[in-house]
């Protein structure tokens, strides 16, 4: 491994850049690692190089990062690979290759690039959709314990998308989507809690979910918290639209995507 970033490096030595400026100690350490050949470190030190405040972005030496890792079977670097090709960063965008990418980062285990392949899936995205397919791949990701796939999986249960409806088991897994640190589960499992008059225990849900929400799950907090009135938190529906008027956006009652 450590003669495959060597021949790297050598390749990119011709167009090398000025050195980068002193690294904080824990982004010099990832960097140290990946130059020594340790695979967490080498996509680490890729997603440094796609979106860092230290260095200038620099999208085609993360691809080539990502490929070194992806290359040595490391289902991460498969998976940071196939963000690459459905975005466009650092190679031209390739959905069906984005696709293969996340398909060989679930075949090694990697639950993000199940994920991600469940998403292309089920929306039909550089492929027709599947619903069958997303399914199994989301249940498989839930059942490791990936909490983004566990919301979508109580998604499938709650509306009874190709399989038996259930809605007490997707009660729980929303619950577990929440405590795995899930945004839009900790969104879903408060709606459901206030649904079962549990508002109190809602609202602490939503304070949490609002750090990280994105818009749609914003809007749709500002719609539910705005209905529940004098019952709700207003400090936390201020909150809400704070971060809402930072993205330029007004909130408008907006519904939530999955």
């Amino acid at each position: 491994m450590k003669r495959i970033v060597q021949k790297f490096l050598s390749r990119r030595a011709s167009t090398r850049r000025p050195a980068p400026p002193v690294l904080p100690p824990q982004i010099e350490e990832i960097r140290q690692g990946a130059l020594k050949g340790q695979h967490l470190q080498i996509v680490q030190w890729g997603q440094v190089l796609l979106d860092s405040v230290y260095i200038p972005r620099d999208p085609v030496a993360a691809l080539d990062w990502f490929t070194i890792a992806a290359d040595a079977g490391f289902g991460p670097g498969h998976n940071m690979r196939g963000r690459c090709f459905q975005f466009g960063w650092g190679c031209r965008k390739d959905l069906q290759q984005a696709a293969r990418c996340y398909e060989a980062a679930a075949t090694a285990g990697d639950e993000w690039g199940r994920y991600n392949l469940g998403i292309m899936t089920m929306r039909g995205i550089g492929m027709n959709a599947d619903l069958p397919r997303a399914l199994d791949l989301f249940r498989t990701a839930a059942g490791h314990g990936h909490a983004k796939s566990m919301n979508l999986y109580a998604r499938f249960l709650e509306e009874g998308w190709v399989v038996p409806q259930d809605r007490a088991a997707a009660l729980d897994w929303y619950r577990k989507s929440a405590e795995g640190g899930d945004y839009r589960g900790q969104h879903n499992y408060a709606t459901a809690l206030v649904d079962a008059g549990k508002t109190e225990e809602a609202l602490d849900w939503w304070r949490q979910a609002v750090v990280d929400a994105t818009s749609d799950i914003l809007l749709a907090m500002d719609q539910k918290l705005t209905v529940l009135g004098p019952q709700g938190d207003a400090a936390l529906l201020e909150r809400v639209r704070e971060r809402l008027k930072g993205m330029g956006i007004s909130p408008s009652g907006g519904g939530v995507s999955t």
